[in-house]
């Protein structure tokens, strides 16, 4: 049997700050931006993995949310409390100052961590933590 991950979702409130930052600064691709249903549906991939489409979507998309879900769902959205995304690069310094370069919120700097990698870390439009690592050459 064969599994493999082939969306996943994150959460934005505006879908052309999503892309400047995703598209623009990262250098996904945009897989699909169509509307439906009074919705937009856009997803990107990494050029690397074109078979895995990372979902922009308004945390409150769920047609089940109660109006109570849609509340707490926005506030944690706002204080940056909806978990984020860990992308690996071969090249943790470039794509840093690649990123910081769009203006984008910088959170972490290049840095090693005990465990391994090399990582950064930025705030997308969103408020959402993404990471960046690199793994460390073994020595």
């Amino acid at each position: 049997m064969k599994l493999t991950l082939s969306h996943t979702f994150i959460a934005v409130e505006d879908h052309d700050a999503a892309l400047a930052f995703y598209r623009d600064a990262l250098g996904l691709e945009v897989h699909r931006d169509i509307s439906f249903e009074g919705m937009r549906w856009v997803s990107l991939h990494p050029p690397t993995q074109p078979e895995l489409e990372i979902v922009l979507e308004p945390p409150t998309a769920a047609p089940d949310a109660s109006d109570a879900d849609r509340k707490a769902l926005t506030e944690l959205m706002a204080k940056g409390l909806l978990r984020g995304v860990i992308f690996a690069t071969d090249d943790c310094d470039a794509t840093f100052e690649r990123v910081a370069a769009s203006g984008a919120e910088v959170v972490q700097e290049p840095m090693d961590q005990p465990y391994g990698v090399r990582d950064c870390a930025f705030r997308d439009p969103a408020g959402n933590l993404i990471r960046i690592n690199q793994v460390k050459a073994k020595g």
